[in-house]
């Protein structure tokens, strides 16, 4: 973390491995509903014109960029893919540097050395202390959150959704120059399950992989369902229980399953997924989680299936065009980058990316903005709902306490 630039870090760590981006040597910034579409073909001919040398042969050690994306297609927020001029990777216990040139022509070029050998490693700099501050409900006040989500209900009972996700936001004030490395550290130590990353100003730590390519081959991850971890072992295991029997959950995670399933099919050779969700456990919640595997298409790429598998039901709801109507017509705010994909790209198609959700938007100014959601089901209980979204905050919370 230390190699990554106070103000604006670019990071993607998952237990201690990854990659963070210095400097930028290339940027390309995308909108609207085409967005995924022209970032994916800009990307592909940016690659095919690289010149690679990469004896590494790890994920994530030679040509990459970082991005992230708008969740809705009419966003005031560009969709970014970011080259840094430097990378330093850490993968299975190898670590490399990677080094990116543009030619007079435009043409990239990315040499990856490993570490120790040829690889010069840049200069570390120290993290500094962690700003402090106190999120605050902004645009929906608690009240109007549970009033919002009655409402959502109701359209439910109506037929004219069967799931939504309702957001709310949250903000705080930094100082602008605060190291923003500090909230990415804090997110990645409590979390290390987790990706954390920093993207464009975009920083958080997301327990939902939207989908990790490696050689052709894809995986998945998908959440939906959650409650409270228990005070206690015994508390903590009916939780658990409690969720992993409870139909609403199971059925508002079969949603989001069967959305991803059927938005991959034209992309891949062949798709498996468990029979049942299991509970997955983080540091302040149970989920169900369901993994997906993969086998991708010759003619696609990671980017191709962001695009095909954003937004899942566990984000947006379903119908989808129908839960996303119901979103814009409700929530009194642009969700921005938040609950869009998030993650890194290589020459070869291959990357991870992530659902950024446990996120915050940190502006140049300070200004912070994070948000939280909930899946809403036809029995959703609206106070209960709000205070989902209330666990869903503490990680960024929590890293600016």
């Amino acid at each position: 973390m230390g190699f990554a630039d106070p103000a604006h870090p670019l990071v993607a760590l998952r237990r201690g491995d990854g990659i963070v981006g210095i400097g930028e040597v290339w940027r390309g910034e995308f909108r609207g509903a085409s967005r995924f579409a022209d970032a994916a073909r800009t990307w592909r001919t940016l690659a095919d014109a690289a010149e690679v040398a990469d004896p590494v042969h790890r994920a994530g050690s030679g040509l990459v960029a970082f991005g992230s994306f708008a969740f809705a297609d009419d966003s005031g927020a560009a969709s970014v893919l970011v080259v840094p001029e430097t990378i330093v990777g850490r993968r299975d216990g190898v670590a490399w540097v990677t080094r990116i040139s543009v030619t007079g022509t435009g043409e990239q070029s990315a040499d990856a050395e490993p570490v120790p050998g040829a690889g010069r490693l840049p200069a570390e700099t120290p993290i500094g202390e962690r700003p402090r501050a106190t999120l605050a409900a902004a645009t929906l006040s608690r009240d109007d959150f549970v009033a919002t989500v009655g409402r959502a209900i109701e359209r439910i009972r109506a037929g004219d959704v069967e799931k939504v996700v309702i957001a709310r936001d949250a903000t705080a004030s930094i100082p602008a120059d605060a190291d923003r490395r500090a909230i990415v550290t804090e997110l990645a130590e409590a979390y290390p399950d987790t990706l954390a990353f920093a993207v464009d100003g975009l920083i958080g730590a997301s327990p939902e992989t939207l989908v990790s390519v490696h050689a052709r081959e894809a995986s998945a991850r998908v959440l939906a369902g959650s409650t409270a971890r228990g005070a206690d072992a015994a508390e903590d295991a009916a939780a658990a229980t409690q969720l992993a029997t409870s139909q609403k959950d199971l059925d508002e995670h079969e949603f989001a399953v069967q959305s991803v399933l059927k938005a991959v099919r034209p992309h891949v050779t062949a798709v498996t997924a468990s029979e049942a969700p299991f509970t997955l456990k983080l540091p302040n919640l149970w989920h169900l989680a369901t993994d997906v595997e993969l086998e991708l298409a010759e003619d696609s790429s990671g980017l191709d299936l962001v695009a095909a598998l954003h937004p899942t039901a566990a984000v947006a709801g379903s119908p989808t065009d129908a839960a996303l109507a119901l979103i814009a017509e409700l929530e009194p705010f642009d969700r921005g980058r938040y609950a869009g994909p998030v993650g890194w790209i290589d020459q070869d198609g291959d990357g991870e990316w992530v659902i950024a959700l446990r996120c915050a938007r940190i502006d140049d100014d300070g200004m912070l903005v994070a948000h939280a959601g909930a899946g809403i089901v036809i029995d959703s209980d609206p106070v209960a709902e709000l205070a989902e979204t209330r666990m869903k905050f503490r990680p960024i919370a929590d890293a600016l306490r």
